[in-house]
């Protein structure tokens, strides 16, 4: 079961609505975390729910994003939860806009808020569900991710969420195996 959900994303107005921000975006947008109330602790703002007798745990750390690693080991450290059972929500370049994607471990694909998770894990092999959010077709990748989403972006963003929302919801509810064959590169937006 996953224990430990972590939305990666940058702390600040500025970086609120921008791509890197997508799962912070998601964790405002999910139904299962509205009424809740966000502790300060661990560098981040947390949040503990039941489902199915069992705790979760939702992290947003407010360190920048290439230092996310520290307040996520902190998190796991104090809660005596494993990498095994650990989910992290980040967007990511190498998935076309509105696709989805649980993933085991692997590669980095660049991703400054996993390079920093890994290091201070000392492993890569936790859960990721990765949002797509494309490629730049022209300038650096940093610029690039945090720019606000286009107007043709947006036109499909609560499809997008939506979608991200659901595969969220059945990651916690059925498991990491039904929902690693479920959400093998999947596409939300129609």
């Amino acid at each position: 079961m996953i224990k430990f959900i972590v939305f990666l994303g940058n702390p600040g107005a500025e970086f609120q609505h921008t791509r890197h921000n997508i799962a912070w975006l998601l964790a405002e947008r999910c139904e299962l975390l509205k009424n809740a109330k966000w502790i300060s602790k661990f560098k981040g703002m947390y949040i503990v729910q039941m489902f199915q007798g069992g705790k979760v745990y939702f992290l947003k750390p407010l360190s920048f994003m290439n230092k996310s690693g520290e307040s996520v080991q902190n998190f796991l450290q104090f809660f005596k939860i494993v990498p095994d059972d650990l989910l992290v929500v980040h967007d990511d370049i190498e998935l076309n806009y509105g696709e989805i994607e649980l993933k085991y471990g692997g590669g980095l694909c660049g991703h400054n808020g996993l390079r920093s998770i890994v290091q201070r894990l000392g492993t890569d092999m936790f859960y990721r569900l990765r949002l797509g959010i494309s490629k730049p077709t022209e300038g650096e990748v940093a610029a690039y991710v945090l720019k606000k989403f286009t107007p043709e972006e947006q036109e499909h963003f609560d499809t997008f969420l939506t979608g991200a929302e659901e595969a969220l919801n059945f990651i916690i509810s059925r498991g990491k195996e039904a929902a690693m064959k479920k959400y093998k590169k999947a596409s939300v937006i129609k």
